[in-house]
């Protein structure tokens, strides 16, 4: 593609247009003109059609009071030159001679929407890690970068079109592109955080980094970046810095795995120590629930049984003031005095009965309580394994009122406290009614001498039967 194309079309009274297939910047010349030969080429009548295309810009250059002037016409555009649509051509065409005196301007035609393509090279340089600046690792690099014209203003600004040369601008361009992408590779392990043996790998990371900062710099030609590719970096293993750089780099992972061994085998033992003391904890507050349970049901036991005495008592003394009062008929006589009688019996029946009451209604408090703490440590064993036949509980009559229910393990706690011995009421699911336990083969075993087996619970499930009467 030539900078200024051959002309399509000239003369006097001429259409001044741009008919080149391919071109970044022309200038448009009459028919059978050479360029920049002789000034009759600038000369335009006044009157002449002028055509733009769209993406095109035609710029006129011409003298006034000493110094060049652009006027610049966007595509598109098709229209003749006259001062109606050039109001600036007043002052420079010659109207004394009614219009007919050409006048000097140099045409030239911008495509907006064309591109320019250029392909790098960059040779090898060094690049350092900055962790081990001793290692020089020399890297080349290649690709192409596109770009076009978008503001014909600044680009005029910056450049001289009368000796203005395409393949100028392109080497001009080559050279700042060189420059930052190698600026840009050569910082890459220190701005970015990309190690020098990687870099091959962060092709795109570093066309990231390149791409605003080479725009910046192609401003300054008048042109605008449309794409950077950097296609490949080149790293020279053979070298004796690259072969360094690894062996070191490759004993400082070998170290720092080690290192994070050691840490993450550390953390698991912590870990592991954790975990047992917390089960061991947990164990002890277990136990300390199971003693404290065990104490409150033993204690409600004593409860009861004191309640039970302290009733007799009450009913004990009733009778009594009864047998000194009820007979002898008052004053004197043999008989009974009803009204005593009656006295007596209310008053120590009362009394029996607020204190029965009060004393059981601390042992069901003690009761309560011992239950809560018996359902929390059940609450805290695990279920039963699947498959494992379920474990029978059992309700206890003692003293009079029902207890329950136990499972085996505390059955045999009761047993070995006395609590519960052969004669001792019990009912269990599939039980017809209450039994004795040494009447339950389950339980048999708990008052028969070691050795001894039992038979399997009844199957079945029922409500419980009402409690025997107390004896």
């Amino acid at each position: 593609m030539g900078l200024f194309g051959k002309g399509k079309g000239g003369g006097l009274m001429n259409v001044i247009r741009c008919d080149e297939p391919d071109y970044l910047v022309w200038k448009w010349r009459p028919l059978g003109q050479e360029l920049n030969s002789t000034s009759r080429e600038n000369a335009i009548r006044y009157g002449s059609s002028l055509r733009v295309k769209d993406g095109e810009c035609a710029v006129f250059v011409y003298k006034q009071k000493g110094d060049n002037t652009q006027d610049f016409i966007y595509g598109p555009y098709d229209d003749t030159i006259k001062t109606a649509n050039f109001p600036i051509l007043t002052s420079i065409v010659g109207l004394a001679f009614g219009g007919e005196s050409p006048f000097q301007a140099e045409i030239y035609y911008i495509n907006l929407s064309g591109v320019i393509k250029i392909n790098f090279a960059i040779p090898y340089f060094d690049v350092f890690d900055p962790r081990f600046l001793d290692f020089a690792v020399p890297m080349a690099a290649g690709g192409s970068i596109t770009f076009g014209i978008t503001d014909p203003k600044q680009f005029i600004k910056s450049h001289r079109l009368i000796d203005f040369t395409i393949d100028r601008l392109k080497d001009e361009i080559k050279d700042a592109v060189i420059r930052r992408v190698k600026t840009e590779i050569t910082n890459a392990p220190d701005k970015h955080q990309i190690p020098v043996l990687q870099i091959q790998r962060k092709l795109d990371d570093i066309n990231d980094v390149v791409k605003p900062r080479l725009a910046e710099d192609l401003e300054d030609f008048g042109v605008t970046l449309k794409r950077i590719d950097i296609s490949r970096i080149d790293v020279d293993k053979e070298s004796e810095g690259y072969q360094e750089l690894r062996s070191v780099t490759a004993d400082q992972q070998k170290s720092t795995i080690h290192a994070q061994t050691a840490v993450n085998i550390k953390n698991l033992s912590d870990m592991q120590n954790i975990n047992a003391q917390n089960m061991e904890e947990t164990l002890r507050i277990q136990r300390e629930e199971a003693q404290r349970a065990q104490r409150l049901q033993t204690e409600t036991q004593f409860i009861g049984a004191h309640a039970l005495n302290r009733q007799s008592d009450v009913m004990q003394t009733a009778a009594e003031g009864f047998g000194k009062s009820g007979f002898g008929g008052g004053s004197g006589g043999s008989g009974i005095n009803p009204a005593q009688f009656m006295t007596g019996m209310a008053v120590g029946g009362a009394l029996g009965g607020q204190m029965a009451g009060m004393v059981n209604s601390m042992g069901q408090q003690m009761n309560n309580q011992w239950q809560q703490a018996a359902n929390m440590q059940t609450a805290q064993t695990p279920p039963p394994m699947p498959g494992a036949a379920p474990a029978v509980k059992y309700h206890v009559a003692i003293n009079g009122q029902q207890w329950g229910p136990y499972d085996m393990a505390q059955m045999q706690q009761l047993a070995q406290q006395g609590q519960l011995t052969p004669q001792t009421q019990v009912w269990a699911e599939g039980m017809a009614q209450w039994t004795p336990a040494g009447q339950v083969p389950a339980l048999a075993g708990l008052f028969m001498p070691a050795g001894a087996t039992t038979p399997p619970p009844m199957p079945g499930g029922q409500t419980p039967p009402p409690m025997p009467p107390a004896m």
